[in-house]
């Protein structure tokens, strides 16, 4: 880190800072430039986020100006880009944050005239573990990284902040699972090139009380600055209703709630399908409505296993194994959600089954995510295997085998 005094855009570190930007943008690495502690003369603006797009196949850069009310976006060329950085760091906005395929880098500007600028290896990146094995300090030093800000206003609304933005320490545990659920969304969406799309659909079935839902309407629509149509469905209309007056109050467009159940909601065109803590089969028809629609990305948290465990059939000498309840039943989740991640597998997605920070009711906590294959591939020899896994316990009937056998995709 280096400390030095800054009168304009002249500075060393400034113009390194902005080498480094146009770098990022000449080479497709920018993941998100954020801009922000605005000191301009426009009293609604509270930061602008930007990122790369590719339109008519010209790169530009998609500035997200977000004001307290609204979301407004320009593009721009890079130069032109450049122009408006040189213009604004150390004026307009006193912090910029840039995060690339290998770099995470701080900007600041201090009351004083001071620059602190902090240049570290992404976390993410392939080299980032060996480089902090290499120089510890640099891994002490480095600022973490997080995928949601304490200042947005959903947080507060929410309870999960205050007034001065700090995390309410009642609500820490929450804090934390929202930003690991943005975490593991946020690599799923660039994995996909998601993140290069214009407009993107999204379905959060059990939203709940919808700190997720609103979190990822934010994510998407501010940090990726993507036009984002959120729809988050709840059984409970009491629920649907405060979701909706709060994202009423706080002025966002694209996302709206709806009362209804997995089982039985029509959609079409999703991209993305979230269903957490979906009981036993509704995990099936939450898999079942995803893979139908044609979603890239599928995150389902199953629970409650209840139609695998009474068709098992384990071999004699596992018996004295299985006679545990807690045993026969971690079988039968093992056996279930390894089965729904074979048929993702067989329909064309690249799964991964692991266990997630824990959520609001459980201490365990599964993840199925499912990111849809970009080539085709033959799939019979993973059929092959869900029959031979069936016949070997005995089991008559999947849920989820057994909707996506009712009509074929």
């Amino acid at each position: 880190m280096s400390t030095v005094m800054v009168n304009d855009s002249s500075n060393p570190d400034v113009e390194s800072f902005l080498a480094d930007c146009q770098q990022a943008f000449a080479k497709h690495a920018l993941q998100r430039l954020v801009l922000s502690k605005y000191k301009g003369t426009d009293a609604e603006l509270t930061r602008i986020t930007i990122r790369s797009v590719q339109i008519k196949e010209q790169t530009l850069l998609s500035f997200l100006y977000e004001y307290r009310t609204n979301h407004v976006t320009k593009n721009f060329a890079i130069d032109d880009a450049i122009t408006q950085l040189q213009q604004w760091l150390g004026s307009d906005f006193h912090n910029a944050h840039m995060i690339t395929d290998d770099w995470e880098t701080q900007l600041s500007f201090s009351k004083k005239g001071k620059v602190l600028i902090n240049k570290n290896r992404n976390k993410n990146s392939a080299v980032a573990t060996e480089k902090q094995i290499a120089s510890p300090e640099l891994a002490h030093n480095r600022n973490k990284l997080r995928y949601v800000e304490q200042n947005r206003p959903y947080l507060r609304e929410l309870g999960i902040t205050d007034a001065n933005g700090q995390i309410i320490p009642a609500m820490s545990r929450k804090w934390k699972q929202i930003n690991k659920f943005i975490e593991v969304l946020s690599a799923a969406i660039h994995h996909t090139s998601l993140d290069q799309r214009s407009e993107l659909h999204i379905a959060d079935f059990g939203s709940g009380k919808a700190y997720l839902t609103f979190a990822v309407h934010d994510y998407v629509s501010a940090n990726l600055g993507v036009k984002t149509q959120v729809t988050g469905v709840e059984l409970r209309q009491g629920l649907v209703d405060l979701c909706n007056q709060t994202a009423q109050k706080l002025s966002l467009g694209g996302i709206k709630f709806e009362q209804g159940d997995v089982q039985h909601f029509s959609a079409q065109g999703i991209n993305i399908m979230i269903a957490l803590h979906a009981c036993d089969t509704a995990t099936d028809y939450a898999l079942n409505m995803g893979i139908r629609t044609g979603a890239e990305i599928i995150m389902c948290s199953p629970c409650c296993h209840k139609q695998i465990r009474p068709q098992l059939k384990s071999p004699a000498l596992l018996a004295p194994v299985l006679q545990h309840g807690i045993h026969l039943g971690q079988e039968a989740e093992m056996i279930t959600d390894g089965l729904r991640a074979l048929l993702l597998e067989a329909y064309g997605y690249d799964t991964q089954v692991f266990e997630f920070i824990s959520l609001e009711h459980t201490s365990k906590n599964k993840m199925i995510l499912a990111q849809k294959r970009k080539k085709p591939r033959d799939n019979a020899e993973v059929l092959q295997q869900i029959a031979a896994i069936k016949e070997f316990y005995g089991i008559q009937e999947h849920c989820l085998e057994s909707l996506l056998q009712a009509s074929p995709v």
